[in-house]
């Protein structure tokens, strides 16, 4: 099989668990280092899927690379390469396929409850299983639109499109492919952030508490939605 394209916006933002998750089912993957200078590859016909990480950047920034992943995301859909992204990776996607991204009402970090979307029951079942939601883990001041063609899958009180299908295709505001080390990174960046605690800011210490199961009940859910999405890949 091809490898899968996995596409890094920040140094603390790599694939984590994903990388894990295509390591254990055997599955070839490629980093394409966007922070350092790599450009995206300028069609996708290479890999059997595209992953978009994360990043502190806006899809509103006027950054060479983001117009090129972009169409590189159009080209997948266009050839049939599911995509799956996560958070900066699900508002990239979001805007290629005609939404829009823009500041959510509040910022939202730490751990948070996402719930399945009532209209998109039977949907969620495909990715989810009979799970009715999970708790997530946040770091996000915007958010997307649910593009044309997509329907929204998990959603919360903080931010109401949390995940979106399309197709072959997953979009995730939250990211559920934290570790333990990328959390902990990213607490020492929690005063940059500006904002003091709220019910949907937690502290370091609140984001650090019980850290262990929670991960590991993330990942449960994670290997579920991933298992659903590598089912898509292309072989040829």
């Amino acid at each position: 099989m091809k490898p899968i394209a996995i596409f890094r916006h920040s140094p603390g933002e790599g694939p984590g668990y994903f990388a894990t998750f295509l390591d254990r089912h055997s599955l070839p993957w490629t980093l394409f280092r966007i922070d350092e200078g790599v450009a995206p590859p300028p069609t996708p016909d290479e890999f059997s899927g595209l992953c978009l990480m994360g990043g502190p950047m806006s899809v509103n920034d006027e950054l060479a690379w983001i117009p090129q992943e972009l169409e590189l995301i159009r080209a997948a859909d266009r050839l049939g390469i599911p995509v799956i992204g996560h958070c900066l990776g699900g508002q990239l996607m979001a805007s290629a396929f005609g939404g829009t991204v823009g500041r959510n009402p509040v910022k939202e970090i730490g751990w948070g409850r996402v719930a399945v979307t009532p209209a998109a029951a039977q949907l969620a079942v495909d990715w989810l299983g009979d799970s009715a939601g999970f708790e997530a883990f946040h770091w996000h001041g915007e958010a997307f639109s649910i593009p044309p063609g997509a329907t929204r899958i998990l959603g919360n009180a903080h931010c109401a499109n949390q995940a979106f299908v399309r197709g072959p295709h997953l979009g995730m505001q939250c990211h559920v492919e934290m570790t333990e080390t990328m959390i902990r990174s990213w607490c020492q960046q929690w005063a940059a952030e500006g904002v003091p605690p709220s019910a949907s800011v937690q502290t370091p210490q609140q984001m650090l508490t019980d850290m262990e199961p929670r991960i590991a009940a993330m990942r449960a859910v994670a290997d579920r939605l991933y298992a659903h999405w590598i089912g898509g890949l292309r072989e040829d």
